[in-house]
């Protein structure tokens, strides 16, 4: 998802989205120590993504508490 997509959603719901991507990660990580996992990059993708909706989600909140 792209930051623009992202600010349009509310903060429920980035707080479940960042759940959803923490489980994912957890999951491709478990994946490389058995070596089963097909694409690497996508730790790297899932990460930046994380970060991403975390500084949305604080963007969020420090508009909300103002």
């Amino acid at each position: 998802m792209k930051a623009k997509e992202l600010r349009e959603l509310s903060i429920p719901e980035l707080k479940e989205r960042v759940a959803k991507l923490r489980e994912e990660l957890m999951n491709l990580r478990f994946q490389k120590t058995i070596h089963k996992l097909e694409n690497p990059m996508r730790i790297r993708q899932v990460r930046r993504e994380i970060a991403r909706v975390l500084t949305i989600l604080k963007e969020k909140e420090r508009s909300a508490n103002q």
